[in-house]
């Protein structure tokens, strides 16, 4: 046998348990990190399609829920998971584009992740607690004008889409509000129902509910066009701000070094997963869009929005140095 044959032989034998693995993979529970608490969007959006790949894979699907520095602490738990597609997460805008571009994070969105597929992406809207004496935009910014600095607006974490849409909100109209953060979405809507804040941008799904309890009062939702679970909430576009477009959206990532093989395993089941005509349903009567794409795609867009926001963030002032 000459060298290069040795050295093909060689490399067969490293090669072959990666292939192997590959090949069962999944033969054991998933671990599907939430870096927010339960009940927020990126928990609903984690639950409905981990089932349904548990019911395809024939393997759990177990979630994580790891809330903290506006979804850092759970982003970087995979990032120093075990690269063997057995720890993954659904994580956010903000953890991949909005709070690397603000501040120090411990991990490097483009080395110590393997992006498997876009999710879902959801617009914010715009609400009110019961007790804000404004009906509509042109109000609230009145309102908040003749009280500068005394309106708060909850956020789901500093850094988090939610922050961000409240400054361009507060850069739109010409208006001093001062941001309140929160450990993820469903204890900042505990405070706008208990009326110790006054105004949020958030993600539709978890607002829905209170919107149609009326205990929540939507002012505009920040899209393009209309949702169809809330027809009757204008656009930001149509109260007079069509720079404040603010779409969130959720995806999928694994450790680096995942291996590819196994990468594409995730990326079809997630695929199939979200698709299943119950889970797409399901979502999109949370005010959810079902996205899905390759890993390339999704790689390509994440770079694409990490751009788009970092202007915003240097318009706001926010950024704190690395």
């Amino acid at each position: 046998m000459g060298p290069l044959s040795k050295l093909l032989a060689g490399l067969t034998l490293l090669l072959l348990p990666a292939l192997a693995s590959a090949q069962d993979f999944p033969n054991k529970p998933i671990k599907l990190i939430v870096p927010f608490p339960a009940g927020g969007p990126n928990d609903i959006i984690a639950r409905l399609v981990g089932q349904r790949m548990s019911e395809i894979t024939k393997q759990p699907v177990v979630i994580d829920n790891r809330g903290g520095q506006g979804g850092v602490l759970g982003t970087d738990a995979v990032a120093k998971a075990a690269p063997d597609g057995y720890t993954i997460g659904i994580v956010s805008a903000s953890s991949l584009v909005i709070n690397p571009t603000m501040e120090k994070v411990p991990y490097d969105v483009s080395k110590d992740f393997a992006p498997v597929t876009l999710v879902t992406t959801v617009p914010e809207m715009l609400v009110v607690a019961s007790n804000v004496a404004a009906k509509n935009m042109s109000e609230l910014v009145a309102l908040a004008k003749a009280q500068p600095g005394k309106l708060n607006f909850a956020s789901a974490g500093v850094g988090g889409l939610p922050h961000l849409a409240g400054e361009l909100l507060k850069l739109t109209a010409g208006i001093d509000i001062v941001h309140v953060p929160y450990r993820g979405a469903a204890p900042a809507i505990n405070d706008l129902l208990g009326q110790q804040v006054q105004m949020a941008f958030l993600d539709l799904p978890v607002l829905l509910p209170h919107i149609k309890a009326g205990s929540l009062r939507p002012i505009a939702l920040g899209a393009p066009k209309r949702a169809p679970t809330s027809p009757d909430v204008p656009t930001t576009a149509e109260v007079g701000m069509p720079d404040l477009l603010i779409e969130n959206w959720y995806g999928m990532i694994a450790p680096a070094g995942t291996p590819e093989a196994i990468v594409a395993t995730l990326n079809r089941v997630a695929n199939e997963a979200m698709n299943d005509p119950q889970v797409k349903q399901k979502l999109a009567d949370q005010g959810l869009t079902v996205a899905g794409n390759t890993p390339g795609h999704f790689r390509d867009y994440i770079g694409t929005e990490a751009q788009k926001w970092a202007r915003v963030i240097k318009a706001a002032g926010l950024a704190t140095g690395k």
